[in-house]
């Protein structure tokens, strides 16, 4: 470890996954944090979901709301943190609980800090020495249970719910149109002979029937609401006056219906009860509703000042981890098992191994055109929960064992965080090498695999062909007419002495090539057959292993961060040391027993094992005493 100066404070530095990173110990590490330089963090913004992390706490980092962490974000928390803190290093431990000796009343954040403390356990009706998270968070809910009996108290006066208001206004709208109505139509009742005159007259109308109708709205407001009647009654079916037509009609779905269901006239004594009702509201809204805000307005002064200690003491308890995630990747090339990068949602157990290095995916498209720069071999796999009832996508790195038996379509189980279960299956691989030893037999196992297909393909096409040749000729076969004689294809026999003089040619070169080969093999030296071999082992081999030594050294996870969502700002390699750990291998024991479906090789095959052993020993003791083979003539 290292110290290098970067602006005033002296900053340490270490080596972590082959990349030099600031380390983050101490609580004046926590405190000068806005003095590093931006360009040596290893992330410069992350989402705010779709990790291990505490949703509350990111959200509190969120200071914007916008859905993501950037670093003035991260360093305004800081400065909040260690102005209410005596001691930055009260951070470090990542507790959830902090004694009230530890706050700083000297400062302005410190004071707030002790003013939301006294309100919480005054809320709560106790007295202690610290306070916990477990205090401001039934501090709230309390808090939240007073605010909703207090709305439901006011509710309970108001006559018509959240329309009273609407309802109130509609009636002093109406209020003298109805009152007219009604007094019209009791005048109808005195004499009826009266009806008539009470009624708009037809000469009203007539006045206007010339004029363009919009333009005289307000003339028509001076009719009465309805027809005028002597039964003391507005009937509901009734045609309203159109320029009041549409405030009745709302009058009516809000109140007349809620109090007169079913109802089909309105009263005079059916209007006076509804104003009552408004009466009452109106009363209480102008004697008790300004005390009940007051005490609400409180209420939520006082939950500020609460929620205010929750973010202090959420980001007391996570934020050196958040920071050891974010500034400097240490949890993630941590040898402790139990520390684990935020990143890293589960393991995932397939083929015998147990992948630890799973990354849940947010958007496919972006991981389909970010995850091959990693240069890693990754599992796509969709994993569904029925318990849960929920499904997500994940990324398993493979950086251990053989991937010839991985395949897309495979089942697997994804065990999250948390140890519950998933249904994994493979939907997508990106292929790329895990070790050197690996790339070693890749060109082998690759022209085994072309000469399988091959061959496979060559079989498939001339089955196929027969079995087309054999339907042909029985689809176009005759019968031949009675006594009439089969014509046999009379035996060529200079076509056949042909062929087999070409094929005798091929073969006599092919054997020639050998033996003149095998000769200038017989005469090397001893040694110079291993180099021979080691030459043509490393021309198959070599090109592969080199490739692969060359990805392996830029394996590098940030692409895969990136495609998440975040914003890498330096390499995070996995090199081959640190992958070993990421990815853990069956290990069995040694089993004395038989197996007892094991097949048995014959007796004949046996023998002729050893036969050729002690043949090929005694042809090598040969040459060694005599510097020549059996074959060959002495010198």
């Amino acid at each position: 470890m290292s110290k290098t100066k970067s602006t005033k404070y002296n900053w340490k530095f270490n080596k972590i996954g082959g990349v030099t990173r600031v380390a983050i110990e101490t609580g004046e590490d926590i405190a000068h944090l806005g003095e590093l330089d931006q360009k040596l963090w290893t992330a410069l913004s992350c989402p705010t979901t779709g990790f291990e992390f505490d949703e509350k706490t990111l959200a509190y980092l969120d200071s914007n709301n916008d859905g993501r962490i950037h670093v003035n974000e991260v360093i305004e928390a800081s400065q909040w943190l260690t102005a209410i803190l005596k001691n930055p290093d009260t951070l470090l431990p990542g507790s959830d609980c902090v004694s009230m000796e530890d706050i700083n009343p000297e400062t302005e954040a410190g004071k707030a800090i002790l003013e939301g403390i006294a309100n919480t356990l005054k809320v709560k009706g106790e007295e202690h020495e610290s306070i916990a998270l477990a205090d401001t968070t039934a501090a709230l809910e309390a808090l939240a249970e007073a605010a909703a009996e207090a709305k439901a108290a006011g509710e309970d006066v108001l006559p018509y719910g959240g329309d009273t208001e609407e309802v109130l206004a509609l009636a002093e709208k109406l209020k003298t149109k109805l009152d007219d109505y009604f007094l019209r139509s009791k005048l109808a009742a005195f004499d009826s002979e009266s009806t008539a005159a009470l009624d708009v007259s037809a000469e009203k109308i007539g006045a206007i029937s010339e004029k363009e109708l919009p333009t005289c709205i307000d003339e028509i407001a001076t009719y009465p609401l309805a027809r005028v009647n002597d039964d003391q009654v507005l009937p509901l079916s009734a045609v309203i006056n159109p320029a009041w037509a549409a405030d009745f009609a709302r009058f009516r779905e809000l109140a007349i219906d809620k109090d007169y269901p079913g109802a089909e006239s309105f009263s005079d004594d059916n209007w006076k009860a509804i104003q009552g009702k408004l009466a009452t509201y109106t009363a209480w809204k102008e004697e008790v509703k300004k005390e009940e805000d007051e005490f609400l307005e409180s209420q939520k002064a006082e939950a500020e000042t609460i929620k205010g200690v929750d973010k202090f003491l959420h980001l007391n308890r996570d934020f050196f981890r958040f920071l050891q995630n974010y500034v400097c990747f240490s949890d993630f090339y941590s040898r402790d098992e139990s520390r684990l990068a935020v990143f890293q949602s589960g393991k995932l157990y397939i083929d015998e191994r147990c992948l630890d290095l799973c990354v849940r995916v947010t958007d496919m498209a972006r991981h389909g055109d970010m995850s091959a720069k990693s240069g890693m071999f990754i599992l796509y796999c969709h994993c569904v929960s029925k318990v849960k009832n929920a499904e997500m996508d994940i990324a398993g790195v493979v950086t251990e064992g053989n991937t010839r038996s991985l395949s897309v379509g495979q089942n697997a189980i994804f065990y999250d965080r948390d140890g519950h279960d998933w249904d994994a299956t493979i939907t997508k691989i990106v292929d790329n090498p895990i070790s050197v030893p690996q790339a070693f037999w890749s060109p082998y196992r690759k022209f085994g695999k072309w000469c399988t297909d091959k061959l496979n393909k060559g079989a498939e096409d001339k089955e196929s062909k027969a079995t087309g040749d054999l339907i042909s000729k029985a689809d176009g076969a005759k019968i031949p007419e009675d006594g009439a004689a089969g014509k046999k294809q009379a035996f060529d026999i200079a076509k056949f002495a042909g062929i087999f003089a070409a094929i005798g040619m091929a073969l006599g070169f092919i054997l020639d090539a050998a033996v003149g080969l095998l000769d200038s093999i017989i005469k090397m030296p001893w040694w110079g057959i291993f180099v021979l071999i080691a030459a043509i082992i490393l021309l198959i081999s070599g090109p592969s292993m080199l490739i692969a030594w060359l990805k392996l050294r830029k394996r590098n996870l940030a692409p895969v961060l990136n495609a998440n969502g975040w914003a890498i700002n330096s390499r995070v390699p996995v090199n081959t040391q640190f992958g070993s750990t990421l990815t853990h291998l069956a290990e069995y024991p040694k089993v004395k027993g038989k197996d007892p479906f094991r097949k048995k090789t014959p007796l004949w095959r046996k023998i002729l094992r050893w036969c050729l052993l002690l043949l090929l020993l005694a042809v090598v003791a040969f040459w060694i005493v005599n510097k020549r083979l059996p074959w060959q003539k002495p010198h």
